[in-house]
């Protein structure tokens, strides 16, 4: 049930920024609003939220989350919609919206649903039974001779 939770709120936020970005400044259709924020739901929830999220944290997976976004607006937007402007434009502002809202699903993620829990990297021990000594001594000619400069 919380993962459904977190797929709604995904969908509804890329809904919302897809309408600003594609529709509200540019000519979009609902349709391609609706397809484009359930195609960029369900790639980043998989890509960012299940598999980055655990494994690199918050930050850096907004930077991801960010690029996803982008791409899928530029790539799937290069066949769908008419105007380079609408593509360029639209795509930074939805990205910007959906990378700003990802911040306070990251955080209910992390809180509420196991598995997304950053797991602590172990330390390294010392282990006192690897000394090594360091050995200090003269560069020596390979042929046996000694050089004139000293």
């Amino acid at each position: 049930m919380e993962q459904a939770k977190v797929i709604i709120m995904k969908f509804i936020v890329c809904l919302i920024a897809f309408w600003i970005g594609l529709d509200l400044f540019f000519d979009a259709t609902l349709s391609d609003v609706i397809s484009f924020a359930a195609t960029t739901t369900a790639i980043t929830y998989i890509i960012a939220d299940r598999i980055l999220l655990p494994r690199i944290g918050k930050t850096n997976t907004l930077m991801a989350e960010f690029i996803l976004a982008y791409l899928v607006v530029w790539i799937f937007g290069s066949i769908l919609l008419n105007g380079y402007l609408q593509i360029a434009w639209g795509s930074v502002i939805s990205a910007g919206i959906i990378t700003a809202t990802e911040v306070f699903v990251h955080q209910y993620l992390l809180k509420h649903i196991k598995g997304t829990e950053k797991k602590p990297r172990q330390q390294r021990r010392f282990r006192p039974g690897f000394r090594y000594a360091t050995e200090f001594a003269e560069e020596q000619d390979p042929r046996g001779k000694k050089n004139k400069d000293d």
